[in-house]
């Protein structure tokens, strides 16, 4: 009868401790059925889950081990593991996974607390915990806005209730401050190949035709239609075209105006220039112009563009766009189209925006995310992300900060830009 063993050794890390450990059960000729090690502020945990043959005894294999323990100055645990008990576990393995990620300048106690409570109440099983940020730094001189925070949880079974557990995760963002994201652990997860983005209050922190309208005198006007639009409150291509009319008349140089003013949002290059590392597509798909978004094309090397062709006569707008506007629907078909002419699924698209009008591309993509949008949109999509940058995407497809400093440092960044 085969022995299962699980040793769990804990203590102060330190280079060559696994070798010596994994050196007497080698000795011995054991399996390895399961391994795991972690090290926190320099301790180390580590679980080995042994099989011991019968043609090996047990005992001077424990006996070999905590004399090594001795010898290392770290503690030792042993647990038998009953039969049936590993068996019912290998039989729990093809269960579904699912990947939460909190996000925050910060993460605390309160906020982790809450998100576990939560999972419990679903009956899901935390398998791993691990950190993708960066380690935070104390000094008063470290800038909260510039600081990011990452946890992601790993947890196996399905959920008891999903519309209550995503209830529950959007009223803890609420009150704590914090992103959480809850993911289906698939393949398609770890390998997405495309990002298309709205404009206008995503990628760059405006909305274009408020800033034109301010050049043409009729800012508030404007803004009060975009605001309705964004809210859903109004059919986005009649709204569109009121406000394009109450630009008419407006020179041409008000374009290069409003484009000196335009900031990008935070976390903008440094997500697209990692995502170029990597090897994604990425997207501009607007109810904007498309004369802005060519201008974002070329400084940040976005691969498609599609948007709306305001139309200049005489040095002069007409109040028109030419040929059909993009709106969201139009967003979500240019969405297929790409992944169709890039030979790739939806499930590997992520979308981004943040407001009505890019719902249906945030539902059509296989991860939809709404970046500090509007109520009703963070409401409807699928995740949501409002306390960090556009960075933050990064950790929603696994990538920690050390992968994205080794991807920058190859000299992917783009030159002459910054947030």
């Amino acid at each position: 009868m085969h022995d299962i063993i699980l040793l769990q050794v804990s203590g102060n890390d330190r280079p060559g401790l696994t070798a010596a450990f994994t050196a007497i059960l080698a000795q011995y000729q054991l399996n390895i059925l399961d391994m795991g090690q972690a090290v926190i502020h320099d301790t180390l945990s580590l679980g080995i889950l042994v099989q011991v043959p019968p043609t090996a005894e047990a005992a001077p294999l424990l006996k070999d081990v905590l004399f090594q323990a001795h010898k290392l100055d770290v503690n030792v645990q042993f647990e038998p593991i009953d039969i049936e008990r590993y068996e019912q576990w290998v039989t729990n393995q093809g269960k579904d996974r699912y990947i939460i990620t909190l996000l925050a300048r910060k993460i605390n106690a309160q906020q982790l607390a809450d998100v576990t409570a939560a999972v419990a109440a679903n009956n899901l099983n935390i398998e791993s915990i691990n950190r993708l940020s960066g380690r935070v730094p104390l000094s008063e001189e470290a800038n909260e806005k510039n600081t990011r925070a990452c946890i992601e949880i790993s947890v196996r079974g399905e959920p008891k209730d999903p519309e209550q557990l995503r209830a529950a995760f959007l009223d803890i963002a609420h009150e704590r401050d914090v992103d959480i994201a809850f993911q289906k652990d698939s393949a398609f997860r770890r390998h997405r190949q495309l990002v298309v983005f709205d404009m206008d209050s995503t990628l760059i922190q405006s909305e274009v035709i408020d800033e034109l309208a301010k050049e043409a005198g009729v800012g508030e006007q404007v803004a009060a239609i975009t605001e309705r639009a964004m809210r859903g409150e109004l059919d986005f291509d009649e709204s569109f075209k009121q406000r394009v009319a109450l630009l008419k008349g407006l020179d041409e140089g008000a374009l290069e105006r409003v484009l000196q003013r335009i900031k990008l949002s935070e976390g903008a290059e440094r997500l697209i220039n990692t995502l170029k590392a990597l090897g994604y597509r990425t997207a501009i798909l607007s109810g904007g112009f498309t004369w802005f978004g060519e201008y974002l094309q070329r400084r940040l090397g976005i691969t498609y563009v599609y948007a709306n062709e305001l139309e200049i006569e005489e040095g002069k707008v007409t109040g028109r766009v030419v040929g059909q506007i993009v709106n969201g629907q139009r967003k979500a078909e240019l969405l297929k189209q790409i992944a169709q002419e890039e030979g790739i699924s939806l499930e590997q698209v992520i979308a981004v925006g943040d407001g009505a009008n890019d719902l249906p591309m945030l539902g059509t993509a296989g991860l939809g995310i709404a970046f500090r949008a509007k109520p009703l949109v963070k409401e409807s999509a699928k995740q949501a992300i409002s306390t960090l940058g556009l960075d933050g995407i990064l950790y929603l497809i696994g990538v920690r900060d050390r992968d994205q400093a080794e991807l920058l440092a190859g000299g992917h960044s783009s030159s002459g830009a910054s947030n």
